[in-house]
C-alpha cells in the first residue's frame, strides 16, 4: 500500500507542476558580465546578500538572456521512472509563489522559524527557497524523527510553523497541544487533512510575482540541530554567510562545477550536507542539482542510477561508498562521473584505494573544521602534540562557521576557546603540516593512561579477512576504568568459525599492526552494526549500551 501512496504523491507533484502557467517575471537582481562570472572574492563581506536574489534569480535571468544552456536546474527522479526537470526559471517561479503563501496564506514573517521535515521530494527545495526569498528561518530535520524529537524541536526553537508529509501528521498531532508556538501546520500531500494546510494547493493557487526581502549578511538564514553526541540536539544557528560562501572563489574550487555538470549529493534532507552540497553549491556554479527519492539507501539502486544518469560528481558518506564496494559487481566505471566526495567519518585507506581501482576516481575525503591544533583554553600547542582542531574566529569570524548555539550562550562559550572555536575533534599535526585525526572527543577511548582513537583500532581489524566492518568503542571495566571494544561484522565465510579462538585471532593481529595497548579487550560479534541514513555508524548508541550495563 505505501508504494501506492508513493507513486500517486509523485504523480501529483508532475500534475502540479505542469498545471502552472509560466508567464512573464519580474526581475530583481543584477546581470551577470557573463557565464559563470565570479563577482566576490575570498575578502568580500558584502552588507546583504539574499542567495534567492543574487544567486537563483541571476542564473534565471541568464537563461532568458541565452547565456545558460537547456540543462535542467533540479532533476528529481523516483524508483518508478518518474522525472522532474525544472530550469531556473521554473524554480524562480515556483518558490516565489511558495514565498507568497508563507507570507500571505500563513502569515509569517522575516525571522520566523519553520520546522521543515520532509524526504527527498521537490518541495524540501521550493520550501528552503521560499524561506530564503521571505527570511523565514529554515530547520531542516530527518524524516526519521519521532513525536518526543520533534516536540523538542518545536518548543527549543519557538518554531511559528511545520512543513512535512502525510507519515508524520500523527507524530506531530500527538504533541501539537504542547508547543503553543506552533501556528501553522502544513503537509505536502494530494490528499486534504483537517487541520492541515495544503502546500501543493496554496503555492499552485500563489501569485508567481514576489519582492524578495534584502537580508543582510548576519541575518539568520538557518538553523541545523547537531546530532546530540553529548546530551539534547543543540541549535546550530547559522547566517546569510553560509549560502555567500559557496560564492566565494577557494570554495568553489573543491567540487570545480560547471554548468555542464550534474551533481548527485545523497544526503539526508535533515543535515546541513543536503543544504551545502545538495543546493547552495550546485546553484552557485550554474550545475544540474540531481535527486533520486532514495526512500532507503539501496547500493544496487545507486550503481544502476550512476550508469543510468549523467552524473559527473557524486556526494555520499562513507558507508555508501562501502556498500557499493562490497557489491559483487564486474564494473564500477561509471561513464560520465569524474569527482567523487565524503565526509562526516572516515573511510579505510584500502577502500580509498578499492575505489579508484574500480571506478578510476578518488574520492575527496572533506573535513571542514581544521586550521591549527589547540589545547582546551585555545593556545596552539607544536607538533606531534594531542589537541583539539580549531578555527580562528579573532579577528574575523570565518564565513559558514555557525554564528551561536540558540537559547544556550553557556554552551556557545565553551567552543569559543580565546581566539578559536574549539571542533571538538582530537588530532595531531606533524612538522610538514599534515593533519591527523584521532576522532570525537567522545569518541576517544581512555585505557589505562592510554587515549586511543576508535578509527586506529577499526583500520587494524580490516587489514583481518574476517572483518566486514567494525565499530570500536570504550567499554567500562572495574580495574582499568575503560577499556577498547570491538563490534564486529564477519564476512561469510567465517560465520562459522569458533568465536573464542577467532577472537583471539583478532586481538593478536591488532597488536601486531598496530601499538598492543590499543587492542580489543572485549570483541563481540555482531549481524550489523546500528547506522544512521546516511550509513555513519552510531558510536553513541554502542557506547551508552556498554555503560548502561554497568
Amino acid at each position: 500500500m505505501q508504494w501506492l501512496m508513493k507513486i500517486q504523491i509523485s504523480r501529483g507533484i508532475c500534475k502540479f507542476i505542469h498545471s502552472f502557467s509560466l508567464g512573464p517575471f519580474q526581475l530583481h537582481s543584477r546581470s551577470f558580465s557573463g557565464a559563470g562570472t565570479q563577482r566576490w572574492n575570498d575578502y568580500d563581506s558584502p552588507e546583504e546578500f539574499n542567495f534567492a536574489n543574487d544567486v537563483l534569480d541571476n542564473w534565471a535571468q541568464m537563461e532568458e538572456e541565452g547565456k545558460r544552456g537547456p540543462s535542467p536546474a533540479l532533476w528529481w527522479v523516483n524508483g518508478q521512472g518518474e522525472e522532474i526537470k525544472w530550469s531556473f526559471r521554473d524554480l524562480r517561479d515556483v518558490t516565489r509563489r511558495a514565498a507568497n503563501a508563507f507570507e500571505q496564506s500563513c502569515g509569517l514573517q522575516q525571522g520566523d522559524r519553520l520546522a521543515l521535515i520532509l524526504p527527498r521530494v521537490p518541495e524540501w527545495w521550493l520550501v528552503t527557497i521560499g524561506c530564503l526569498r521571505t527570511g523565514v528561518v529554515f530547520m531542516p530535520g530527518t524524516t526519521q524523527l519521532k513525536a518526543k524529537d520533534i516536540l523538542y524541536r518545536l518548543q527549543m526553537s519557538q518554531a511559528k510553523a511545520i512543513v512535512t508529509t502525510d507519515s508524520l501528521i500523527p507524530e506531530v498531532e500527538s504533541i501539537v497541544s504542547e508547543c503553543p508556538a506552533l501556528k501553522t501546520k502544513l503537509v505536502v500531500s494530494d490528499r486534504s487533512h483537517e487541520g492541515w494546510l495544503n502546500f501543493r494547493s496554496l503555492v499552485k493557487s500563489a501569485s508567481p510575482y514576489h519582492t524578495c526581502i534584502k537580508s543582510k549578511m548576519k541575518d539568520p538564514m538557518a538553523i541545523f540541530f547537531t546530532s546530540g553526541t553529548t546530551g539534547f540536539p543543540k541549535m546550530a544557528k547559522h547566517n546569510q554567510g553560509l549560502a555567500f560562501r559557496s560564492s566565494t572563489p577557494s570554495c568553489r574550487k573543491f567540487l570545480k562545477l560547471k554548468m555542464s555538470d550534474v551533481i548527485w549529493c545523497m544526503s539526508d534532507p535533515g543535515w546541513i550536507l543536503a543544504t551545502i552540497g545538495g543546493m547552495l553549491e550546485p546553484w552557485t556554479s550554474g550545475a544540474t542539482l540531481f535527486i533520486h527519492e532514495l526512500p532507503q539507501f539501496d547500493p544496487k539502486v545507486i550503481i544502476e542510477t550512476m550508469f543510468k544518469y549523467p552524473i559527473t560528481h557524486c556526494g555520499a558518506a562513507p558507508g555508501v561508498y562501502r556498500m557499493i564496494l562490497q557489491q559483487k559487481m564486474a564494473n564500477l566505471r561509471f561513464p560520465t562521473l569524474k569527482h567523487c566526495f565524503t565526509g562526516g567519518e572516515s573511510l579505510l585507506p584500502e577502500e580509498f584505494e578499492q575505489w579508484k581501482q574500480r571506478t578510476g576516481i578518488l574520492i575527496h575525503e572533506v573535513y571542514g573544521q581544521s586550521e591549527t591544533i589547540i589545547d582546551e583554553k585555545g593556545n596552539i600547542l607544536p607538533p606531534n602534540t594531542e589537541g583539539y582542531l580549531g578555527i580562528r574566529i579573532k579577528p574575523t569570524r570565518p564565513l559558514g562557521l555557525f554564528v551561536e548555539y540558540e537559547n544556550s550562550p553557556e554552551k556557545t562559550s565553551e567552543v569559543e576557546c580565546g581566539d578559536f572555536y574549539n571542533s571538538g575533534d582530537r588530532a595531531t599535526v606533524d612538522e610538514d603540516g599534515y593533519f591527523w585525526f584521532l576522532g570525537r572527543e567522545d569518541d576517544i577511548i581512555n585505557a589505562s593512561g592510554y587515549r586511543i582513537g576508535p578509527t586506529e583500532v577499526e583500520n587494524a581489524l580490516a587489514e583481518h579477512p574476517a572483518v566486514a566492518e567494525s565499530a570500536v568503542v570504550s567499554s567500562p571495566d572495574k580495574n582499568r576504568g575503560e577499556v577498547v571494544k570491538a563490534f564486529i561484522v564477519l564476512n561469510p565465510e567465517f560465520l562459522s568459525h569458533d568465536q573464542e579462538q577467532l577472537t583471539k585471532e583478532l586481538q593478536q593481529h591488532v597488536k601486531s599492526v598496530t601499538a598492543p595497548y590499543k587492542y580489543p579487550r572485549k570483541v563481540e560479534f555482531v549481524p550489523e552494526l546500528p547506522k544512521t541514513v546516511t550509513g555513519k555508524i552510531r558510536r553513541k548508541e554502542l557506547r551508552n549500551k556498554e555503560f548502561g550495563q554497568i
